[in-house]
């Protein structure tokens, strides 16, 4: 997929789970895992890994080195410009933003938002599938192009533009094409189901799920983890707490297009 170029933001330092990237899942280091699922993908094209400069994200380096994929080491809190840096390095056409935190992103999730973009390539400025969201929490997906990204790492002076890098545009309804790309089984498990590595009791959340259903279907998908964990409401009652705990939600008033609530899409943002 010449042009598409898809980066995972990732470093060591989180405050909430230190080191999160690197727990064990499966024998390996959580991100290497989440690695292998996003290269499961079809059309994420180049897999970039963008982490910091600081000492500490040395051993993400390490790892991407041991996994074949490249590392951008940049700024730890300015992740508009590491993102940009990686697109300009890497010259892409459309830039896919994943965090490390959605650590069993569904491939065929990557491959909806894509498809969605690619389909459309003059059409929309950005695309993702959490505005408003419906998959399973864990599955943030959003490309965007280089020119809108472009302009949002010259223009953004809001400190939640720059660290979180795509609110500017998806903030900005009326000078950018938007879509939304929701989950085909029209069921709505944002705020029900999560697989979001950000405690402790989300990672003992995904160790479980990734035990039970990895061995027999490495591919499994958003749905699968959905049975699952219907299926065992005491595994998903671990991290409940957290449901619908998203950063954004903690900027609703200063972001122009996400309601309190969170519910309904934002104004001017077409949903397929």
């Amino acid at each position: 997929m010449s042009g598409v170029v898809t980066v995972v933001q990732a470093r060591c330092g989180s405050t909430r789970l230190p080191g999160k990237v690197l727990l064990p899942l499966g024998g390996a280091p959580a991100l290497e895992r989440m690695l292998e699922r996003v290269r499961r993908s079809r059309l994420h094209g180049t897999l970039v890994v963008a982490s910091t400069w600081l000492p500490e994200d040395d051993r993400v380096e390490q790892l991407c080195r041991g996994v074949g994929v490249p590392c951008y080491r940049g700024h730890p809190t300015d992740l508009l410009d590491r993102h940009y840096q990686v697109a300009r390095a890497f010259e892409a056409r459309l830039v896919v933003k994943i965090p490390s935190d959605c650590v069993l992103v569904d491939p065929a999730a990557i491959d909806r938002v894509l498809a969605a973009a690619l389909d459309a390539p003059d059409r929309y400025d950005y695309v993702s599938n959490l505005h408003p969201e419906s998959w399973p929490d864990g599955n943030d997906v959003e490309v965007c192009r280089f020119r809108a990204l472009e302009e949002a790492w010259r223009e953004a002076e809001r400190p939640l533009d720059r660290e979180h890098t795509t609110p500017h545009l998806w903030d900005h309804p009326a000078r950018y094409r938007l879509l939304n790309v929701a989950w085909e089984t029209g069921r709505d498990l944002s705020r029900s189901h999560r697989v979001v590595l950000d405690y402790a009791a989300d990672y003992e959340v995904i160790r479980r799920v990734f035990d039970a259903l990895h061995p027999a279907e490495p591919r499994f998908g958003a749905a699968a983890v959905a049975a699952w964990l219907d299926d065992h409401p005491d595994v998903a009652a671990l991290n409940a707490c957290y449901r619908g705990v998203t950063w954004y939600r903690h900027h609703a008033g200063e972001l122009l297009t996400v309601p309190a609530s969170g519910a309904g899409p934002a104004p001017g943002q077409a949903v397929a």
